[in-house]
């Protein structure tokens, strides 16, 4: 029996392409049909990657045509996958996020680990960028441990409040030229915040909507440890710029700063990561000013930013002042031309650039919508 590549056409009509509704013949699946005396090949391209889908073209393709044209024929069918591109697909677990009136960058700064420094970190950029000459903002967002108001010497100080337009707004506490708002600032020194995930999240989103900020070149966001509820709620509550990891060289701290930063490259988040900071670095005795002891090991977050191929901010040594200033509410980048000082400028400095690229590399960050649990899921990012 001779075959015609017109019958093969037409029985391949009968199939529907998976995913599209649509004939194969219609939708443009068939992109070649040859045919050598009873031996028919089909090249077939589908957009569905999975095995099964894949099968399942095989399977009817193969019945159809045995039915339809020649029950005795020899097939050979050439299946390949072209998925849409990325750009092409319906972001569903995103929407473009409200811009906060006057907040021109957001910065997120995170650690996977709690005690590595993350709080001092940020409030030493903090007034390293106002000695800039920059405009800040620094929202303490770790609910169940705010440190800011003893960092900055406020402890007792209350936000006041004032009309905007009508409409009766928090007023953040100022200090060293920084506007700071913490939920310690409304609870006692020895009372302890017990709260549930929504009762933090609708605190926040009332120190972040309810608050007049005014201009603001960098707004400093103090997440708590870890990769929780309360991250997830400054991101969909707000466009983050970009985001800074804290950790130590040591590799338990390590081990959950790379979750740290997996949290924001995932696609359903997809924060820039600007950078990893090493904190805790190494030990200089005072007495000793030539000698490094590397007490928690050496120059981990550095290989770690090389391995993640994320940027490396830089280091800052394990040095009492550091400790002894952020106790008595004077963080010790407010002293001059101290090596401790330097180091956060120098860290600071690298934030900025690292801000500036990736403004004009990439579009405005859009707060996300977490609309199924593959928002919090441990996909590993390819």
């Amino acid at each position: 029996m001779k075959l015609e590549k017109k019958d093969v056409l037409k029985a391949l009509e009968q199939i529907t392409v998976p995913g599209e509704g649509k004939n194969m013949v219609e939708s443009g699946a068939v992109k070649n049909i040859q045919i050598f005396g009873d031996e028919v090949e089909v090249d077939i391209t589908i957009a569905n990657p999975s095995l099964q889908a894949r099968k399942k073209t095989e399977v009817e393709i193969l019945k159809i045509i045995h039915k339809e044209v020649y029950e005795k024929a020899k097939i050979k069918i050439n299946v390949k996958v072209e998925a849409p591109a990325a750009a092409d697909k319906p972001k569903t677990n995103e929407i473009k996020g409200k811009p906060l009136p006057g907040i021109k960058n957001i910065i997120a700064v995170a650690s996977g680990k709690g005690g590595v420094g993350k709080s001092t970190v940020t409030a030493n950029l903090a007034v390293t960028l106002a000695k800039m000459g920059f405009k800040v903002g620094l929202l303490d967002a770790d609910i169940y441990g705010p440190s800011m108001p003893i960092m900055f010497d406020v402890a007792m100080e209350k936000p006041l409040a004032v009309t905007i337009e009508g409409k009766s707004k928090m007023k953040p506490v100022e200090s060293y030229g920084v506007k700071l708002l913490s939920i310690g600032f409304f609870t006692q020194p020895n009372q302890a915040v017990i709260w549930r995930g929504p009762m933090a999240s609708k605190a926040l989103n009332q120190m972040i909507f309810d608050a007049h900020w005014g201009e603001i070149d960098f707004m400093l966001i103090d997440l708590p440890p870890g990769t929780g509820d309360i991250h997830l709620s400054i991101m969909q509550a707000m466009p983050v710029t970009g985001a800074v990891v804290v950790s130590t060289p040591q590799e338990v701290a390590l081990a959950d700063a790379r979750k740290g930063v997996a949290m924001f490259q995932q696609d359903s988040i997809n924060v820039p990561v600007l950078g990893i900071v090493e904190n805790m670095a190494y030990f200089t005795p005072e007495e000793l000013p030539d000698n490094k002891y590397y007490i928690f090991g050496k120059e981990g977050a550095k290989h770690l930013s090389e391995d993640l191929k994320v940027p490396f901010l830089g280091e800052i040594p394990l040095v009492q002042s550091i400790r002894e200033a952020g106790d008595v509410g004077r963080p010790a980048a407010m002293q001059v031309g101290t090596p401790i000082a330097n180091a956060f400028e120098e860290i600071t400095k690298n934030v900025v650039q690292e801000v500036v690229s990736r403004n004009e590399e990439l579009p405005p960050t859009e707060a996300i919508k977490i609309t199924t649990m593959a928002g919090c899921s441990p996909v590993k990012k390819k």
